[in-house]
């Protein structure tokens, strides 16, 4: 059999088939996973990424662990739609993973796993800037890379027949990691550091004008008085286009330098069709009964002298607004998660969680969880968040879906990995954009609450698209 032959790819399907609920299924008889793993000393995901460059290619960079994951080429897909779609991917993956064949496997980090995501609403249906996203997709690469430490792995996955031995099929994988590894070493690829802070001048545009942003924020305000809505999270886009194609790597490579203390993240689904972003907000991680996450709501600008922005800081521990607005997401989240957790630990207050340009009211959550279920059913309870979406959530919902000109797409929404176990890590997907060949559209959103004001909200919107745009090359004089 040859390496091709060991590929499913997206346009073959096969062992896929479409049910009357609109979600794709691995057929449980057709085919088998089979992965092959080998050390690769020398291999950083910049050289991965970039020899991959016009394949689908996946990337996500664990902000504490230090642990940095990355894909390339397509061997599974999955695919989910509507208010289902959690559920559907849990058992497409389950059906996956069950009698997958791990040969020689050197880390238990270079199993195989799927990168994907969901767009924010169950009901979102791809328009033009998402055409190459659906409302749950995941995919299992081809080629994947771990690396921890200064140690790299790469894994080689695919499917064979359910009737064929895997023994049979290990040195066309061996060989294929290698070549690939010798490429990997041989060519030297290196990432392009720093290359998006390369000054460019793209066409900007804001398809919502101040005055409306205006308008729909003291709408919003006046049903907080008179209904029982308490929060809602209102974003506006900035859409860009470049007389070129996106620069994706030298963004990723911008957000690795300058916001690697946030989760950076890459999801290529079709060539040149990328979301990606550097997000601080984890929304949930899961190993076993253990479950990580966090509140992080209320923000405020940095300085560069250490007094102003220590009082900056400060300022924001003592706004009231502020504190309402990240009391709210706190509340929610110990609410949703108290029935399926028997030990919940919460700070009693906030702290400050400082990044590049702005900083944020953050209270970490941990919790052991009832039972071992996996991150899909962790990610279906909390999404949205009220720092997403707001509370109550049924009619935040509605409010967005009514007030927001253009569709979220994937942006606020979770993206992050499954591994073989079912546990994983999922971000929410803020400071991001979508790419599509030469045009780009970038996400910012700010918390509404009673007390809000349209301009500083609106500057807020600013100081929170400017890692994106900055990554892109946009010069400050451009940022409005």
């Amino acid at each position: 059999m040859s390496n091709e032959q060991l590929v499913m790819s997206k346009e073959q399907g096969a062992g896929w088939e479409k049910d009357d609920e609109q979600s794709s299924v691995i057929s449980p008889h057709a085919s088998v996973l089979i992965s092959y793993s080998q050390p690769a000393p020398g291999i950083t995901a910049a050289d991965f990424l970039t020899q991959a460059k016009g394949s689908e290619r996946f990337f996500w960079e664990d902000v504490r662990d230090r642990i940095i994951f990355a894909g390339f080429g397509t061997a599974v897909n999955l695919f989910a739609w509507g208010e289902s779609r959690f559920q559907s991917i849990q058992e497409q993956a389950k059906e996956l993973f069950v009698d997958a064949v791990l040969l020689n496997e050197t880390n238990p980090l270079a199993a195989p796993r799927l990168f994907g995501g969901f767009a924010f609403r169950d009901d979102f249906t791809p328009d033009n800037t998402w055409a190459a996203f659906h409302p749950a997709h995941f995919i299992l690469p081809h080629y994947q890379l771990v690396r921890v430490g200064g140690n790299s792995w790469l894994t080689i996955n695919a499917l064979i027949p359910r009737d064929e031995e895997p023994a049979t099929s290990l040195p066309v994988l061996r060989e294929a990691l290698a070549a690939r590894y010798a490429v990997l070493k041989n060519e030297g690829v290196k990432g392009r550091k720093g290359e998006g802070v390369t000054s460019v001048h793209p066409l900007i545009h804001y398809p919502m004008p101040y005055d409306t942003w205006a308008e729909k924020i003291n709408d919003i305000r006046q049903q907080i008085r008179t209904t029982p809505l308490k929060k809602v999270v209102l974003s506006r886009v900035a859409e860009l286009r470049f007389p070129d194609r996106v620069d994706v790597d030298g963004a990723l490579a911008f957000l690795n330098e300058y916001y690697n203390d946030c989760y950076r993240f890459l999801f290529e689904p079709r060539p040149f069709h990328a979301f990606y972003g550097a997000t601080p907000e984890l929304l949930a991680k899961v190993d076993g009964r253990t479950l990580t996450s966090m509140a992080l709501a209320g923000s405020i600008r940095r300085s560069a002298d250490p007094l102003e922005d220590a009082a900056l800081g400060q300022q924001l521990l003592n706004s009231a607004k502020d504190r309402h607005e990240h009391e709210l997401v706190v509340y929610s989240i110990l609410e949703r998660l108290a029935p399926v957790t028997d030990k919940l630990e919460i700070a009693p207050q906030p702290g400050v969680y400082k990044l590049n340009n702005i900083q944020h009211l953050y209270t970490p959550v941990r919790a052991q969880l009832l039972n071992a279920n996996g991150i899909l059913p962790l990610v279906e309870l909390l999404h949205p968040t009220p720092a997403m979406g707001g509370t109550p959530r049924r009619l935040a919902m509605q409010v967005i879906r009514d007030a927001e000109p253009v569709t979220r797409g994937w942006y606020a929404a979770p993206v992050g990995w499954i591994d073989v176990n079912m546990d994983g890590a999922f971000a929410v997907a803020i400071r991001s954009a979508v790419a599509q060949e030469r045009r780009a559209w970038l996400y910012a959103g700010a918390g509404i609450v009673a007390d809000s004001e349209p301009q500083k909200e609106w500057e807020e919107t600013a100081l929170k698209f400017r890692p994106m745009l900055e990554a892109l090359g946009i010069t400050k004089e451009s940022l409005s």
